[in-house]
């Protein structure tokens, strides 16, 4: 894949007076239904979605400012499936469109940093780049378990992470690189992803 069809060439996205816009969950599943048939890609997006509102939450965040983190989350890969060769481009062109709050544009244009060009720089910018691709992994690893993500361990998911075949898809270097922006301890967020996710 040529990632330089990626690469959104700018590092402002929407605009100021848009801060505070959001669209309701509804109008975000009506935009996923119309983009998006693979059921697995939007139980990704929900579980990342998921997390981001449950981070914000746990950093006593408002529900107003926990609803954006959570669109961010909810709508990053949405044009992932129509639009592979450009992905990012789409969903940041729709949203502006929509006027949203350019701080829930800029988190999904920043969440793989050496695909689209932009550098997670806010809390919500790196925590979604975090969550991407480790909520991958721990999903795949939780299918393979009986038990799924009852009594998963983060031994367990950093065992995982080693095994190179494993999840092969999931970039392990983009998991390191976020973590250490994020300046949070890989166990601290396996442990976040296990506790959380289980309930998305």
């Amino acid at each position: 894949m040529n990632y330089n069809q990626m690469k959104l060439n700018r590092d402002e996205f929407g605009s100021p007076d848009n801060r505070g816009n959001v669209i309701t969950t509804e109008e975000a599943f009506a935009l996923l239904k119309e983009w998006v048939s693979n059921e697995r890609l939007i139980t990704h997006m929900q579980q990342v979605g998921h997390l981001m509102r449950r981070y914000a939450g746990a950093k006593g965040y408002s529900p107003e400012v926990q609803h954006r983190w959570y669109l961010a989350g909810l709508l990053h890969d949405a044009d992932w499936e129509k639009w592979p060769d450009t992905h990012c481009n789409k969903i940041v062109e729709e949203l502006e469109k929509r006027n949203l709050d350019p701080e829930i544009i800029r988190a999904i244009a920043s969440h793989g940093p050496k695909y689209f060009g932009v550098e997670p720089v806010s809390e919500m910018d790196k925590m979604l780049y975090a969550f991407d691709e480790l909520s991958g992994l721990i999903h795949a690893y939780s299918l393979m378990r009986p038990e799924g993500y009852v009594g998963m361990e983060v031994k367990g998911v950093k065992k995982r992470l080693k095994e190179k075949t494993f999840a092969a898809q999931v970039s392990r270097e983009d998991i390191a690189d976020a973590t250490m922006r994020a300046q949070i301890e890989l166990d601290e967020l396996i442990e976040f992803v296990i506790n959380h996710q289980i309930d998305a």
